[in-house]
């Protein structure tokens, strides 16, 4: 049994992490590293910044769960992660989480350089601080500009290789910006009786899925715009401009669906929002994948 035990335990570490969220935030850094590199990024580059992203990331998440965890307890969708189900206790995941943000930070700044190491470090405060402490249980905006920080690695990925800023990490920022509430809502309109029950203000929760969808169609236009801004400014080629296109009018395509349904009933079920979640990580995959070969080929 003993074992048994040992091994929960560390799933439950793990879990705290949110490892699926961090396969996405890395998913939108490395191919910011090649647009970078104007090539292939050196290995050992890639993989401290992958190693530092990871532990940043898992701080902040971490740092989430205890900060989140009687909402977590309330909610159907989260009531299985460690905190709820007592598997680690709060001080530990705390502690665990503090651990891996200073980590993070020294390991980021001693290998790749410091000003990477602050924007990880900003980005893990303004999760934890601005997201999960100030904005999530105060205002239906909440991730809107608390996912902000979502955006951040493509501001990483780009300073890993330059050792500064740009304006094509800025776009690509503003193109994850936009994305995030279109994909976030979709989620939460699966789960606005949970969010509801909990009393976290998402957007869903409190206003009507017909609303909810307007905003998400307008988001989805501007999140497109945004993506078509990278072709003149980062000088892409026609391979990354075909793919922002079509990727993007699929995207408007689903949004508007997803409207016409919403404005035929008010049945989470009926509504299908799972179609535009699902939908909306694929479109972010697959243009960032373009930032990379777009420049490989070039």
């Amino acid at each position: 049994m003993a074992p048994t035990r040992w091994v929960d335990v560390v799933s439950a570490y793990v879990a705290l992490t949110k490892p699926r969220i961090i396969e996405l935030l890395l998913l939108t850094t490395v191919p910011v590293m090649f647009l970078a590199s104007a090539g292939v990024p050196e290995l050992w580059l890639v993989a401290a910044t992958v190693i530092g992203g990871t532990l940043s990331a898992g701080s902040a998440n971490a740092l989430n769960c205890v900060l989140d965890a009687d909402i977590d307890e309330r909610m159907r969708r989260t009531r299985r992660r460690p905190l709820p189900r007592h598997v680690v206790s709060e001080r530990g995941a705390f502690v665990f989480g503090l651990v891996l943000g200073a980590v993070s930070t020294m390991w980021l700044g001693l290998l790749v350089n410091w000003l990477l190491a602050g924007l990880a470090l900003a980005a893990n405060v303004f999760y934890v601080v601005g997201y999960t402490m100030l904005l999530k249980r105060r205002t239906s905006q909440n991730i809107v500009w608390g996912g902000a920080a979502g955006c951040f690695p493509a501001l990483i990925g780009w300073t890993a290789v330059t050792g500064d800023l740009a304006w094509a990490p800025v776009v690509l920022f503003g193109v994850v910006f936009f994305w995030t509430p279109p994909h976030f809502w979709s989620l939460a309109i699966r789960y606005r009786d949970d969010y509801a029950a909990a009393e976290v203000p998402m957007l869903p929760a409190v206003a009507s899925l017909r609303s909810v969808a307007v905003r998400i169609v307008a988001y989805a236009y501007v999140m497109v715009a945004a993506s078509l801004v990278l072709w003149p400014v980062a000088d892409m080629g026609w391979l990354y401009l075909a793919t922002a296109i079509g990727l993007g009018a699929a995207f408007v395509v689903e949004s508007h669906l997803l409207l016409r349904r919403a404005r035929a009933t008010d049945e989470v079920a009926r509504v299908a929002p799972m179609r535009l979640f699902h939908g909306s990580n694929a479109y972010l995959a697959l243009l960032f994948v373009a930032v990379a070969l777009d420049t490989l080929i070039r």
